[in-house]
């Protein structure tokens, strides 16, 4: 019969070594006890690890009235020691059906499997959970035990019913096997801390794994990280801030530009445009000009003779070409960064009114950002195809204009020299596929590269060591040329502050590069501007707001990256404020001087619509100081005998007035020259006083 100590709250004592019950006058054999004890010692596991906490429990007890419960054996005075869930093992039999037997019996363990720990007496049962039945092991189908292991004399382990006093959870069913909720693999026991490994007359103890899959009250995350709900795996779209920018640039130039100049085109545009044009004698190439922009246009004034179609087509091209220019960049300084520095150079007046303008410089800046972009690539990201688009840039500079070029490549082949050689081979094969054709018209037209040089620079006006600081100052917000500028005054100098502050903060951004250790990204740009600089505020004694196009636009960057990095709300909203300053100020100026050259170029177009009311037809010359844009818009051909643009002599004036009609253009107020005295002059409308003098008809043929 069961006592019911454990459910009235009395501790049972627990026996120093568990024993069966004994039949009641039964004796022991002290041999027979001897024996098994050796036994069970031979057939023991390794010394178990000392339990680190041990529970204090009531003093064993070896002697107690016996306890008769279910499964009980009495089998004489020689029984051996059984519990209530031993079944006999029997005598004979083949080993598949001890096998089977053991696999059925309901208190056979696997010891292997299991961590011993002594059965305490004080445990409360779980009301929920059956001790006695077994539970089988998913991966082996083995039964694991619910109740405590002892070994026989013979080693054979036999059940023991457990603890009525153990606790069980209310929540588990030792009959079902665990399984792991991620991989549905069944869970093994693990041992817990301070438990003792399975030994003789201790009790089985199965450790379940930790839980590690999702709980009701904590959803598993899915997708990768910063998904937005709703969309798991998918990251939110990024805002293409530089594509919006380079949008908003071609509307501006669509809005503000292409309307007023849509009619005809200016004085160097002429010249960079006739070279291949086939209706039309090509105007006379200086020394300094080269030919990419003429070859950018080639294709659109080959297909049609409208200005407003190569207006649109410059302005699409320029808008793309900022966006590249610019992409460039985004590994290096980030997106934010890069949209801001395409904003603030596309936001410049001159750069918005050079976009659809026939001019070389704007597509210098480009190809000078993107080159130095790349350069910067190839040294730091190690990008395989970083080398050959830093050569294409070059080159692409180098067609656009050759001068620049060269001063472009001379920073970054001082930097390629301590940071990474390797790009050497790739800069200098770059400039001199740029430079090539440029070399090949030295030798043709002026006999040699030096004497190309000593032409140009007579053409720029003798070009030395000049301060043009004060000429650039003069034409910051207009004329597009001022040669000469003595007495050039600036108009609006408020809206010309930024040009004062851009060095100013340049050098702030230096000095916070250097901070952040970051140097290289920000002085290169730097150090590119200052040399493309160099030829424009050193080295002559004229100007135009357009020369400085390549040292803005490199110049944006830096300014950018410090404008990005700021961190108060109160310098980003003052931040935002100057900027949109800037940007409105310099719409005002773009319109004041895209009404005057537009107002100049209808003069050029005027002056050739009345040399065709004189009878001027091609084939036909024109010559003077305005020749050039006149007798490309009237369809014929220009030559001077002075000035920047010398390309003929009096004589060859002469010899060509006796055989096509020749017309001289003079200002309001100015005489003739003397081979020209006796020409027929003829006022020319809607211009400011310009006089065409008309040489004599030429002899009609028979």
């Amino acid at each position: 019969m069961t006592t019911d100590d454990a459910h009235l709250g009395t501790p049972t004592p627990e026996p120093a070594r568990p024993q069966g019950p004994k039949a009641p006058g039964a004796k022991r054999d002290r041999a027979t006890e001897g024996r098994g004890r050796r036994a069970d010692q031979n057939r023991r596991r390794p010394a178990p690890r000392p339990d680190l906490h041990p529970k204090p429990g009531p003093s064993a007890s070896t002697s107690g009235p016996s306890t008769s419960g279910p499964g009980t054996s009495l089998s004489g005075p020689d029984a051996r020691p059984a519990t209530a869930a031993t079944t006999a093992r029997p005598e004979t039999g083949t080993t598949a059906q001890r096998r089977a037997e053991r696999s059925s019996a309901p208190g056979h363990s696997t010891p292997r499997r299991h961590l011993a720990q002594p059965p305490d007496p004080t445990a409360t049962a779980r009301p929920d959970t059956d001790p006695t039945a077994p539970t089988t092991q998913p991966e082996t189908g083995r039964p694991e035990a619910h109740a405590s292991a002892v070994t026989t004399p013979h080693g054979r382990h036999l059940a023991q019913p457990p603890d009525p006093t153990a606790t069980a959870r209310p929540d588990t069913d030792p009959t079902a096997p665990t399984t792991r909720p991620e991989t549905g693999r069944p869970e093994t026991g693990r041992p817990e801390a301070g438990a003792t490994r399975p030994g003789a007359h201790a009790s089985a103890v199965t450790t379940p794994r930790r839980h590690t899959g999702p709980t009701p009250g904590r959803p598993a995350a899915t997708g990768a990280p910063g998904a937005t709900p709703g969309a798991p795996g998918k990251r939110p779209r990024a805002v293409p801030w530089l594509a919006l920018t380079a949008l908003a640039y071609a509307l501006v130039q669509f809005v503000l530009v292409v309307p007023p100049l849509a009619h005809a085109l200016g004085w160097d545009e002429t010249v960079y445009v006739s070279q291949y044009d086939p209706r039309v004698p090509a105007a006379f190439f200086s020394a300094p000009r080269s030919r990419g922009i003429s070859l950018l246009t080639a294709p659109f004034i080959a297909a049609t003779p409208s200005v407003l179609v190569l207006r649109i087509g410059l302005t699409l091209l320029s808008s793309a070409a900022l966006y590249a220019a610019f992409r460039v960049w985004r590994p290096v300084v980030g997106a934010r960064t890069t949209a801001l520095a395409a904003l603030l150079f596309a936001g410049l007046w001159i750069t918005q009114i050079s976009g659809p303008q026939a001019m070389p410089n704007l597509w210098v800046a480009f190809g000078a950002v993107a080159a130095t972009g790349w350069f910067l690539r190839a040294v730091t990201g190690r990008e395989p195809r970083a080398d050959r688009w830093l050569a294409g840039c070059v080159a692409a500079t180098a067609l656009f204009r050759a001068p620049d070029a060269v001063w472009l490549a001379l920073p970054l082949i001082a930097t390629a020299l301590f940071r990474n050689r390797r790009t050497l081979p790739y800069l200098v094969g770059g400039l001199a596929a740029g430079l090539a054709q440029w070399v090949a018209e030295a030798y043709i037209r002026f006999g040699s590269v030096q004497d190309r040089l000593h032409v140009s620079s007579a053409t720029e006006g003798d070009m030395g060591l000049h301060l043009n600081f004060d000429n650039a100052w003069s034409s910051l917000n207009g004329p597009l040329l001022c040669r000469p500028c003595t007495g050039a005054t600036l108009d609006s100098p408020g809206l010309a502050l930024w040009w004062l502050a851009l060095p100013l903060l340049a050098a702030a951004a230096l000095a916070y590069a250097v901070r952040e250790r970051r140097l290289l990204p920000a002085a290169l740009p730097m150090a590119v501007a200052a040399a493309l600089s160099v030829p424009y505020l050193l080295m002559i004694d004229y100007s135009a707001p357009r020369f400085l196009l390549p040292a803005y636009a490199l110049l944006a960057l830096p300014v950018a990256g410090l404008v990005t990095r700021l961190n108060s709300r109160r310098a980003l909203v003052l931040a935002g404020l100057v900027i949109a300053t800037q940007l409105l100020s310099q719409s005002t100026v773009l319109t004041q001087v895209t009404a005057s050259a537009a107002l100049t170029n209808e003069r050029y177009r005027a002056a050739a619509d009345g040399l065709r009311t004189l009878g001027l037809r091609p084939p036909c010359l024109v010559s003077g100081p305005r020749a050039l844009p006149i007798a490309y818009d009237a369809g014929c051909a220009s030559a001077q005998v002075d000035g920047n643009n010398v390309s003929t002599t009096v004589a060859g004036i002469l010899d060509r007035a006796a055989k096509m009609p020749t017309a001289l253009l003079t200002a309001r107020g100015q005489r003739p020259p003397h081979y020209a005295r006796d020409w027929t002059p003829y006022p020319l409308h809607r211009t400011p006083g310009w006089t065409a003098w008309l040489a004599p008809a030429a002899p009609q043929g028979p």
